[in-house]
This record gives structure tokens, sequence and C-alpha cells, in this order.
């Protein structure tokens, strides 16, 4: 039996103390330093991904999402999802294969900086104490998100196919 999302999107409010949702693009440089979990969604309010961020180096929250930002992420966690979905849509690849054309082709990672640009995600956090903390307040959001078409490798197993829903 699944809960209808409003009930999901408030069942994971509870679960931790949020920040607010900010742009991407806006939020990512400004994140906190410690371990923590992050949620993305779309700007219609759909939740698309959650995600974990240990102690990094001391990086925390920010580090993962400067991994994000600076296009490294493109084969794992969110990075991978945002990019499988761009690549999924002509438009974005069309604009691609223009530069290609012209004679200006650009790195994988510029790519996957411009998949999550082109998504215009929204972000918002949550702060733990520890590495192990964030993981288990991740376990718990995406279990209860993972009937609601979010991106997360292990709740997209069950949905069949890579951009189900996106």
């Amino acid at each position: 039996m699944t809960i209808d999302r409003v009930a999901a999107y408030a069942a994971v409010d509870a679960l931790a103390m949020w920040s607010d949702w900010k742009s991407f693009e806006i939020a990512a440089p400004h994140a906190p330093l410690v371990p923590g979990v992050y949620q993305m969604r779309k700007r219609d309010g759909l939740i698309v991904y959650v995600g974990k961020a240990g102690e990094r180096r001391g990086q925390g929250i920010r580090g993962r999402l400067s991994i994000y930002r600076r296009g490294k992420g493109a084969v794992s966690g969110f990075g991978e999802a945002a990019l499988d979905r761009a690549l999924a849509d002509a438009a974005f690849v069309e604009k691609h294969l223009e530069d290609v054309r012209a004679g200006n082709p650009v790195r994988a990672s510029i790519w996957a900086q411009d998949a999550i640009r082109w998504l215009d995600v929204e972000v918002r956090w949550a702060e733990c104490e520890t590495g192990a903390d964030a993981l288990s307040l991740e376990s718990e959001a995406v279990e209860v998100l993972r009937a609601h078409e979010i991106w997360n490798r292990v709740a997209s197993r069950s949905s069949g196919g890579i951009c189900q829903g996106g």
C-alpha cells in the first residue's frame, strides 16, 4: 500500500528540520559544511531525489552539492540522474549538437553542469550530527518517497526504467 504524494511529503517533512527550498544554483555554494541529507525537486514541487552527504573531508553537504555543481558527479547520484534525463530530452541534446557541429565541443563535466541547469531544480537539506545519522535519515526519506517517482537508483529499480516519471 502506498500513501499519496501529499502525505508522503508531509511524512518526510516530519523526519527532520529541513532548510527552505532554494534554487540549486544559489544554494549549493552556501550549503553547510556538515553531514546531512538533501532533497532535489522540480519547480512544479515534485521531489525527484534524496541524497546523503557524509563528513566529506569537512565539506559535508556543501561538498556533495559542489560535486554536482562542478559537473564532477555525472556518473553518481543526482548528477547521473540529471544527466540521464537531460540526454533523454531531444532539445537538450540538439542544443549540444549545435555546439559540436559549430566546432565547439565541451567536456562531459560541462554537459553534466548543463543538465542540472536544464532541469532547474531546487534543493533543501537537513543537517545531521554524523554521516551515519545522515545515512539513516536518507534511508527513511527514500523509503517514504520510493513510490513517488524519485530518481534514486534504489527506488528506480522497481519502476523499470531510467527515465520513468522524469
